[in-house]
């Protein structure tokens, strides 16, 4: 099994919020040296998540805690943790490290810079848009052409009406893909789960108070829902244990007719800023 798949089956269920596998203890000495030897070396195999395809049978039965697995007769199984889906002591300078000229998937084909993200690593909030356009694939730092002054105005204006302090330099802002997508289309479902191993670990580092996904590829990445942004919009969800507020992209807000979900964006982002700084 190669890291990348190992990766994706520890994410999974992590995310399910298992926290130990179970792998089938080794024979007894009493057995013969061959089966001792192959038992002592055997590869724990996990129960392949719906979206990857694994032939069956890949190796040694193991479950996670929800469940048992030996076969009857066999030894009693032996509980394991999960390793950890990023290393200890992870900083978002190893992450920036990690990531290094990144040619893991097709987005590095057209991109200028990688935009990693930018702001507060300590900050109580984390804004999570889709993916950089041509302003950010330029200059490397996310949401700093219209859209990105648009936010920049909401957070300080919100801020500011409802008595906080708060520039846009107090918080921190990413995306879930790191290169920009051609034309601007919406990142495809591979190029998400590479770059989401980054956000991830992002994300596990800063441990905000609150998460905010702009606009439905952000809220999908966060929430796993697929509903869409007018649907899942000033609710709360979670991305692991932290609270995710879903709210429209303010390239959305550019492009509206009407003002409604501009005065929705805003009652969004006051209860998120209420929730993370009062």
């Amino acid at each position: 099994m190669d890291a990348d798949t190992l990766r994706q089956y520890l994410e999974f269920y992590q995310d399910l919020g298992f926290k130990t596998l179970y792998r089938q203890a080794p024979p007894a000495v009493s057995e013969s040296p061959v089966a001792g030897a192959a038992a002592a070396v055997e590869n724990v195999a996990l129960p392949a998540p719906p979206s990857l395809n694994v032939r069956e049978n890949a190796g040694p039965a193991v479950t996670l805690a929800h469940g048992r697995v030996s076969a009857e007769g066999a030894p009693p199984d032996i509980a394991m943790e999960l390793p950890p889906l990023a290393p200890k002591d992870d900083t978002l300078l190893k992450i920036m490290e990690d990531i290094g000229d990144c040619r893991r998937c097709r987005l590095c084909e057209g991109r200028q810079k990688i935009v990693f993200g930018v702001g507060n690593e300590r900050s109580p909030i984390v804004f999570v848009g889709e993916g950089p356009g041509a302003d950010e694939d330029a200059q490397g730092i996310p949401f700093v052409g219209r859209a990105g002054q648009l936010l920049t105005q909401m957070i300080e204006g919100t801020a500011k009406k409802e008595g906080i302090s708060l520039q846009r330099s107090d918080v921190y802002i990413a995306n879930v893909v790191k290169c920009r997508p051609p034309e601007n289309r919406t990142p495809e479902a591979d190029e998400m789960e590479i770059c989401g191993q980054f956000l991830h670990r992002q994300l596990q580092v800063i441990r905000p108070k609150a998460i905010c996904a702009l606009g439905g590829t952000a809220a999908r990445a966060m929430t796993g829902r697929k509903e869409g942004v007018t649907k899942l919009r000033g609710n709360w969800y979670k991305w692991q244990d932290i609270p995710v507020m879903v709210t429209y992209h303010p390239s959305y807000l550019l492009r509206a007719y009407n003002v409604q979900p501009k005065r929705e964006a805003w009652e969004d982002l006051k209860k998120l800023l209420h929730f993370a700084y009062d």
